[in-house]
């Protein structure tokens, strides 16, 4: 039987297969945590080779521009490091080292690669999710008071998002770099790790996401309040606001969850350039320091880890899902 376009997600349709249960969601779930450990042996071994592929020579910015002189020492560390290996056996042991959770040793850092990131992981998470909700704490009430309205309110709600969406995140923290602190003083310009220093990092990364869900949200409301059920809950006299919040944003929220996982891992990689411009510890200005440096371990690991919690968002964002939209939860797994 068809599922009714017109019906809320509170109850499955009615001759729905309700066969499998837990059983068929354990299967579900498990494959897709193999799913994930491909996606993430694929992503570890793409940075190697493409670390391997660029030019330069990484023993040569290991042991440093005197010692890069003698070729005696650069051949001792080559070896040591076993970077004179054909690059298959390279990469047989760095897969051995991966299945045993070795991650390495930091060249620069001297420092095992999980404490760099265990010491850096906090600060970058922080910053993506504060953004991440800054970027919804906006966007809801704008999509809320547009959705549905005059033309010309739409139209200024879509030039603000357009605006929001354009202009590049590193310019947008320059600017506020430049009022609220070089200018007012309010907030640190460089390196704050506590609430003062995440304000503006965490406006810099939200803007970008304004617009965008404020977009999908408007969309998703504009639908949902011509369906059926809107007008049977306007017909039984519920106010034209509880209709908005109470029915057709739980609508739309199911496409903010659709894409928060790629969101989420977006603003994991996005956090390099802010973190730079605004001087902020985290994941993305080690990174792009190890990249600079020639740092192997350091950026191969850092790689694995977001693409291990990309993944595991995602997976978690598609199990949210089947919570917003109950139908789901009765479609194949």
């Amino acid at each position: 039987m068809k599922q009714d376009p017109g019906a809320e997600p509170d109850a499955p349709p009615s001759g729905a297969p309700r066969g499998g249960g837990r059983a068929a969601l354990a299967r579900w779930v498990a494959r897709r945590l193999l799913l994930a450990a491909v996606v993430v042996l694929g992503a570890a071994t793409v940075t190697f080779g493409a670390l391997r592929l660029a030019p330069g020579d990484p023993v040569k910015v290991m042991v440093g521009l005197s010692a890069a002189q003698n070729p005696e020492i650069v051949a001792q560390a080559r070896h040591e490091t076993g970077f004179d290996r054909p690059l298959a056996v390279q990469y047989a042991d760095f897969l051995g080292d991966l299945a045993r959770g070795d991650l390495g040793w930091s060249y620069q850092l001297q420092e095992s690669v999980p404490a760099v990131i265990a010491d850096n992981l906090w600060p970058t998470v922080s910053l993506t999710l504060t953004g991440f909700a800054l970027a919804l704490l906006v966007a809801v009430p704008l999509a809320v008071a547009t959705a549905g309205r005059r033309p010309a309110w739409r139209a200024l709600s879509s030039l603000l998002e357009l605006v929001t969406v354009s202009i590049p995140g590193f310019w947008v923290g320059l600017l506020l770099l430049t009022f609220f602190s070089f200018r007012l003083h309010v907030f640190p310009a460089t390196g704050g790790t506590g609430l003062s220093g995440l304000v503006l990092p965490a406006i810099t990364l939200a803007l970008g996401l304004v617009g965008l869900f404020t977009q999908i949200l408007r969309d998703g409301m504009a639908r949902a309040l011509d369906q059926p059920f809107a007008l049977s809950a306007r017909a039984r006299g519920t106010g034209e606001t509880a209709v908005r919040l109470r029915h057709a944003l739980r609508h739309a929220l199911i496409a903010i969850s659709t894409i928060s996982g790629w969101t989420v891992g977006a603003l994991l990689t996005g956090a390099v350039v802010v973190e730079t411009v605004f001087g902020r510890p985290g994941l993305g200005r080690v990174l792009a320091t190890a990249i600079q440096n020639r740092d192997f371990p350091v950026v191969t690991g850092i790689t694995i880890v977001s693409g291990a919690l990309f993944t595991l968002i995602t997976l978690g964002v598609d199990l949210l899902y089947r919570v917003v939209d109950p139908r789901l939860r009765e479609a194949p797994a």
